[in-house]
């Protein structure tokens, strides 16, 4: 009899035990990552803030009762090694979403992974190749190149120029800006005056902004990220050119101002609205939550925030949102449920997720932005 009452008080602790075992198990979301390499000071911000959120989710008691277990590859920012965290992540570690790559050239070349193995990616790069045409597994948070474009050439226009040179770096965010310059300065009225292209690790750009400056721009703008874009800067003051240079969100961060030193002073570029999160009206429905995240992230690494950590921040809330929208953790789940996040809040604007459109937002994303006194100062919103 004794035999009976334990065998069938051990079935019903079984019984009850089994569901809450299944409930504790974690939600795998994968991230990969540029944490070293050239692209760092985009990645180190953005693998930062993925676990600055994690602990936070978790201490709030996780998502659906469940606890969240960010799995985080750095790339060092090379393609190759991009492939393979991917393939890590979807064979291994069988995570339910992912979040990367931190440049456009390894998202490209990451994507059709996800995208086969039905594992929905939200990328932390700009290029709109990544969301157009539209792939239904793949998203991105960052604003697009075209909306940069868009905010760089309405202030220019507003300016009173019409000539623009154009230098743009060989590799995928600069290419894919170029594209996009070049379509669209004609459609605004304007003139390519100059198409000048630089590599990656070129250290001088002097005999691109020669040809540039003996051609009579009006304005030029300079596509790329960390570093070229600072050397640029500097080449331009080093050949006493007052042309005005319009640089792209690729360098939206602190670190293009250290690099370019006193040269940065003056440039113009579009940025999303943490980097003047400050400046904005009290009742700007984005400014809790920048200055939440600001806080939060300085804190915690005691270093200021980047407008890359931002993307990250933005990649996974949403995928968060998508999870306690569906109220379940599946792939499946997730990427239909994250085409149907409307009026979402965000660091890098406010989302308006749909089927045809899978970055959600447009050029009101963004504000113009000038560098006075080695900071960031709001020219127009």
């Amino acid at each position: 009899m004794i035999t009976r009452i334990l065998f069938f008080a051990l079935a019903v602790m079984v019984f009850i035990s089994a569901p809450a075992a299944k409930a504790a198990e974690p939600i795998k979301v994968g991230a990969v990552l540029s944490v070293s390499g050239p692209a760092s000071f985009l990645g180190e911000p953005e693998r930062n803030t993925l676990l600055l959120l994690q602990d936070k989710i978790n201490a709030q008691g996780g998502i659906l009762g469940r606890p969240l277990e960010m799995i985080i590859y750095d790339d060092e920012t090379e393609v190759n090694k991009a492939v393979l965290a991917a393939d890590r992540l979807l064979k291994r570690d069988r995570v339910v979403a992912a979040i990367g790559g931190t440049t456009s050239g390894n998202t490209l070349a990451i994507m059709p992974k996800f995208a086969s193995a039905r594992i929905p990616l939200v990328s932390c790069a700009a290029a709109e190749k990544i969301v157009k045409p539209v792939n239904p597994w793949v998203f991105k948070t960052p604003q697009s190149d075209r909306h940069a474009v868009i905010k760089i050439l309405e202030h220019a226009k507003s300016q009173g120029y019409k000539n623009i040179a154009i230098i743009t770096v060989s590799d995928g965010f600069g290419q894919a800006g170029r594209e996009v310059l070049m379509e669209l300065i004609p459609a605004h009225g304007m003139n390519v005056a100059a198409d000048e292209i630089y590599g990656p690790k070129d250290t001088d750009m002097t005999p691109q902004l020669t040809k540039i400056r003996g051609l009579n721009p009006d304005a030029i703008v300079c596509w790329g990220t960390n570093p070229g874009p600072a050397v640029i800067a500097r080449n331009r003051v080093q050949l006493a050119m007052d042309t005005p240079l319009y640089m792209s969100h690729g360098v939206a961060s602190k670190r293009f101002i250290e690099l370019a030193g006193d040269a940065a002073e003056g440039l113009i570029l579009p940025a999303g609205r943490l980097a003047v999160a400050d400046q904005l009206s009290e009742d700007h429905p984005q400014k809790a939550v920048l200055q939440a995240y600001i806080q939060e992230y300085e804190a915690r690494f005691n270093t200021e925030v980047s407008t890359f950590g931002g993307y990250a921040y933005d990649a996974l809330t949403l995928i968060v949102e998508a999870v306690r929208r569906a109220g379940e953790a599946t792939p499946q789940a997730i990427r239909d449920h994250l085409e149907e996040i409307h009026g979402f809040v965000a660091t890098g604007g406010i989302f308006e997720l749909s089927a045809e459109d899978h970055n959600g937002l447009d050029e009101r994303a963004f504000v113009i932005v000038r560098i006075a006194g080695g900071d960031w100062e709001l020219v127009s919103d």
